[in-house]
This record gives C-alpha cells, sequence and structure tokens, in this order.
C-alpha cells in the first residue's frame, strides 16, 4: 500500500464532505417559504442599487443567478434530495477515516521496519521520516476541520453523523492496523521471494550467455586453425578432418575404367 496514494484519497475524500455539507446547509436553507426569501433578496438588491445608482450589466446577471440558485436549491429541498446528500456525507466521511487508519497502519510498519531492516529506497531514511510526520499531521488537520465544520458549523444531524463515524471507523481502524500489518509482511516475503529469482534468472542468464560465447569462440579458433592447415597443406584437403595418408596413397592410384 502507498501512502501517497491513501493521503489523496483522504484529501479527496475530505473536499467531496465539505462541499456536500455546503450543499446540505443550502438547501436546508432554502427550504420552507422561498416567496419570502426572494423578496428580501430583492429588496437588498434595490437597496444596494436605487434608480439613481443602477446595476452594471453584471451586478445583474449575478442577482438573476442567485436568485435562480435559490430556487433550485427549493426545488431540491422539496424533492428530499438532502437525504441523498446526507447519506452521501456519511460515505465519503467513512471513506476519510478507512484511508486514514490505513495511511497510520502503513507508517506504524514504515517505522518498525526501520528499526530491523536496512532501507534500500532511493529517498534517505531521514526524508522518510519527515514525510510520515508532516502527512500525519495533515491528515490530523483533516479530521479537526471536519469536526469543526460537521458539528459546529453544521446542521444538527451533520454532527451526530459526524460522530456516529467517528466511533465506528475507530474500532474499524484497529481490526484495519492488524490486518494491514500482515498484508504488508505477506507482501514483503513476495517481494523478496521474486528478487531472489530475479537474481537467478540474472544468474542464468549470465552462464547461458558464458557458455555460448565460449562454444562460439572454440567453433571460430577452430575454423582459423582449419583454414590455415587448408593453406599450407592442401594436400591433407579442404575438409574439417584432414585426408589420413591411407585416403592420400588411394586417391594417388591410377583410375581404372570398367566398361560393361
Amino acid at each position: 500500500m502507498d501512502p501517497l496514494t491513501l493521503f489523496a484519497l483522504a484529501n479527496g475524500a475530505v473536499s467531496a464532505v465539505k462541499a456536500g455539507c455546503k450543499l446540505y446547509k443550502d438547501i436546508k436553507g432554502a427550504a420552507g417559504e422561498v416567496k419570502e426569501v426572494l423578496k428580501d433578496l430583492d429588496d437588498q438588491f434595490h437597496k444596494l442599487h436605487p434608480p439613481e445608482k443602477p446595476a452594471t450589466p453584471e451586478q445583474k446577471r449575478q442577482f438573476i443567478e442567485e436568485k435562480e440558485r435559490i430556487k433550485d436549491l427549493n426545488k431540491k429541498a422539496n424533492e428530499g434530495q438532502h437525504t441523498s446528500i446526507y447519506a452521501e456525507i456519511g460515505d465519503h466521511l467513512g471513506q476519510y477515516y478507512d484511508n486514514y487508519y490505513k495511511c497510520v497502519a502503513v507508517f506504524d510498519e514504515e517505522e518498525k521496519r526501520a528499526k530491523t531492516e536496512v532501507y534500500k529506497g532511493d529517498a534517505s531514511l531521514g526524508k522518510r521520516a519527515l514525510q510520515r510526520v508532516l502527512m500525519r499531521k495533515q491528515l490530523e488537520q483533516m479530521g479537526i476541520e471536519l469536526r469543526e465544520l460537521m458539528v459546529y458549523q453544521s446542521p444538527p444531524e451533520l454532527g451526530a453523523l459526524y460522530t456516529e463515524v467517528e466511533e465506528m471507523m475507530k474500532q474499524m481502524g484497529k481490526e484495519q492496523k492488524v490486518l494491514i500489518a500482515a498484508q504488508m509482511k505477506k507482501e514483503q516475503a513476495a517481494k523478496l521471494k521474486r528478487e531472489k529469482r530475479k537474481q537467478k534468472l540474472k544468474l542464468e542468464a549470465i552462464w547461458g550467455f558464458g557458455i555460448v560465447l565460449v562454444i562460439f569462440t572454440v567453433w571460430w579458433l577452430f575454423a582459423l586453425v582449419v583454414d590455415d592447415r587448408i593453406k599450407k597443406y592442401p594436400q591433407l584437403g579442404t575438409d574439417w578432418i584432414p585426408k589420413t595418408q591411407a585416403q592420400r596413397d588411394y586417391e594417388a592410384l591410377p583410375k581404372k575404367y570398367v566398361g560393361r
């Protein structure tokens, strides 16, 4: 498990929770008598922009967009969409805690290994330790921001949701820590096994190449010897194996023609 990936997932979940809380509050705030909200918005706009000081086209456009946004939020509230947003907030909150506890478990396991194993990574031990400290603090700060947002700055039901999810994920986090430690040990053993096999294959490849090179060298030297022998002693023939004295004597005998 890569802690950077887990950290990014946790950060993404926090952003989703924040966006969900804002939308939930907006929808809840727009629920009820929308006419009063729109009337109040009209009064504020006309107060800021009397006839002698008319609004610019851009200000008018923003005013119209805000009115449409309030109407849309009221429609969503009447359709009960805040209920589905509530569920989505809970889901993203659970994702944050899930990745948070996984990340912490990975950090703890890496710190244990640093005391018993020789580190072979690209980054220095000090840099890795600093990364863990900074990421821990950032993850904890994310949790503080979520608690502040959901408990103190949102409707009570979101505060209750935060408390329930936090309590549930604490227990699950303890269980995850044990499982992740076992999984990381298993992955480490598999990695060592792959590295040993890789070294074995590399050694076999070197031996194989060496054997082929030796065979080729011997053949090349033999070919040079044969070529030199053919040039110096043509009577021995052009074959790789020179002719024996008996073969040369036989070939030197006069040939007899045998007719029918």
